[in-house]
């Protein structure tokens, strides 16, 4: 069994965060290609075999809605995982890449969901799968089947191992206060009391619909592969990625805005779909009477014209300056975080996670 050497920790001030590099290029070709391996277990390996109709289905539901994004989450899964083990065997590589992907599995679940609830359009620059052959609500069992993929590829590949309930636990954590955070976010956009959207609210629906399982689950994966149980490094952990699950969060509804949907690859929808977004609760908190009765008036509404008056008040109010303040300010909070982390967690895994999410654009 070959060991390949871990990754020399770099101490924050050292280190450019430019270009960070995640993985190498083989590393991360490495990773693409078992996709496809798991996408033949679940469906012509499948103890389901003798239902054709529905494993063809389930292919091109998982063809069409994992791979093409960014996999950053996943990715990070691999990464942390890593960074965390003091030696890489070829074979727990391999499962760090599996259990990346079911974190890409468990995103698409959301998004799939998340599209139809709120009519959106376009995901990574194509039509949202519930558009796909006028599929619409039907989209929801995917969603699911989705999620149930998940929880095959764990049982096939990690049931054996004496971690395995351990990422079962942090899986099914994660996605319960997913869950909680898009009811809140669902809710709050139904109910249409803007007066409520308060940054208590948002922080909240920030919190768990995003901050859980987009940074904290990945490295919480890795942790518990590489067994490390220490309740202080721990949370550490969970303080650091959920603070960059927060600082993602406000760069998302910034570009749901003010993002060029050409590199963004989505139409943003967020002012007609009443959402509790950081640019609205921003507003409200700055707004003077007749700025307030404009929000009030015209957000939530699909007219063009009105979307278009609301996103003309934010740059009166200059909230773009207000946003890339905050993103600068957060960054060398989150540094400094990273700066006061115990010697038990590699600090260079957390410098690049956050070098990858400064100064996004898409």
């Amino acid at each position: 069994m070959s060991v390949v050497t871990s990754q020399k920790m770099v101490e924050v001030s050292t280190v450019s965060l430019d270009d960070p590099k995640l993985l190498s290029k083989e590393e991360r070709n490495d990773f693409t290609s078992i996709f496809q391996e798991l996408v033949h277990d679940l469906t012509e390996a499948s103890e389901l075999r003798d239902m054709p109709e529905t494993n063809r289905w389930l292919a091109r539901v998982l063809q069409f809605n994992v791979p093409h994004g960014k996999r950053n989450r996943g990715l990070a899964t691999a990464l942390a995982y890593r960074y965390l083990t003091p030696e890489l065997h070829e074979d727990n590589v391999r499962l760090s890449y599996i259990l990346g992907w079911t974190v890409e599995m468990l995103q698409a679940f959301f998004l799939v969901a998340d599209d139809i609830m709120d009519g959106s359009e376009t995901r990574r620059g194509h039509p949202c799968w519930y558009k796909m052959d006028n599929l619409g609500a039907a989209a929801f069992n995917d969603a699911i089947l989705l999620e149930s993929s998940i929880y095959a590829i764990l049982k096939k590949y990690f049931r054996e191992k004496d971690y395995y309930v351990d990422i079962l636990d942090i899986m099914h954590d994660a996605t319960h206060k997913t869950i909680y955070g898009q009811s809140l976010d669902t809710r709050t956009g139904l109910q249409r009391q803007m007066e409520t959207y308060t940054l208590e609210k948002y922080n909240a629906i920030v919190k768990y619909k995003t901050s859980y399982y987009s940074f904290y689950l990945p490295v919480a994966l890795a942790m518990a592969m590489a067994r490390i149980t220490d309740p202080e490094l721990i949370r550490q952990a969970k303080l650091v990625t959920l603070e960059m699950g927060h600082f993602f969060q406000v760069q998302d509804d910034f570009l749901d805005c003010f993002g060029d949907v050409e590199v963004t690859g989505k139409i943003g929808t967020d002012i007609q779909d009443c959402k509790c977004s950081w640019l609205f609760v921003m507003a409200l908190s700055k707004a003077n009477a007749n700025e307030r009765k404009v929000l009030l008036e015209h957000y939530g509404q699909d007219e063009p014209a009105k979307i278009q008056l609301v996103k003309d008040l934010y740059v009166n109010m200059k909230l773009p300056e207000l946003y890339h303040h905050y993103e600068e300010q957060t960054y060398n909070i989150i540094s400094t975080h990273i700066q006061q982390m115990s010697p038990g967690l590699p600090k260079q895994l957390f410098i690049e996670m956050l070098g990858k999410i400064y100064r996004r654009s898409s």
